[in-house]
C-alpha cells in the first residue's frame, strides 16, 4: 500500500525537525500509543494498542530512522508485531521544505505491508485504517509543533501567537 500527502506546520523547520526526532513528541501523536522510548540514533521503541475492523491487538515495534539530511529530510523504516493479530511494516520518507511565510511543508511517501489476521480482512478496510491513522498522526503532530488549535483562536483573541511544543517546554 502506497499513500502521499503533506501538511503545512506553521512553525520553522529546525522546530518541525527536532520535534520529529523527540519520542516524547512522538508518543503523544501516534494514535493508541501507549509506549515509546529511545533516540534517533538507537531508533524507538514502540507499544501501540489499536482496533482495526473487528481485530484489536497490542503491537510491539522498533522504528530506525536513516539518511537524515538536517533539517530536510528522513527515511523511517519500522515493524511492529501483533501476535496473533499479524504484523505491520512498512517506511516513509519525509522531507520538509521552508514556505515563505516562514513554516514548514512537512511532505510524506509512505509504503507498508500488514499479514496475518489483517492481511485476511481485505485492502479496503487496512487501506482505510492506515490513511486515518496517517492522518490522524500528522494532525496530532502539527498541533504539538504549533500548538493546539482552539475554537477562537488564540492569536485572534489575545494577540498573543499559540505555543508550540518546544515553547512550551522553554517558557
Amino acid at each position: 500500500m502506497h499513500m502521499s500527502d503533506s501538511r503545512e506546520i506553521n512553525a520553522p523547520t529546525s522546530e518541525v525537525w527536532a520535534a520529529i526526532l523527540d519520542a516524547d513528541v512522538l508518543k503523544q501523536c501516534v494514535p493508541g500509543c501507549t509506549e515509546m522510548a529511545g533516540n534517533a540514533s538507537d531508533g524507538f521503541d514502540a507499544t501501540v494498542v489499536q482496533k482495526v475492523g473487528p481485530v484489536k491487538a497490542t503491537f510491539k515495534g522498533h522504528v530506525t530512522l536513516s539518511d537524515l539530511d538536517e533539517p530536510n529530510s528522513l527515511h523511517l523504516a519500522g515493524e511492529g508485531k501483533g501476535g496473533a493479530a499479524g504484523f505491520a511494516k512498512g517506511g516513509a520518507d519525509v522531507t520538509l521544505t521552508a514556505t515563505e511565510n516562514g513554516g514548514t511543508l512537512l511532505h510524506y511517501e509512505v509504503e507498508a505491508k500488514v499479514g496475518g489476521k489483517l492481511a485476511q480482512l481485505g485492502s479496503r478496510i487496512v487501506d482505510g485504517f492506515a490513511k486515518k491513522m496517517a492522518d490522524q498522526f500528522f494532525n496530532n503532530f502539527k498541533d504539538a509543533v504549533e500548538g493546539p488549535s482552539e475554537e477562537g483562536d488564540a492569536t485572534e483573541e489575545t494577540g498573543e501567537k499559540k505555543k508550540g511544543w518546544l515553547k512550551r517546554i522553554v517558557s
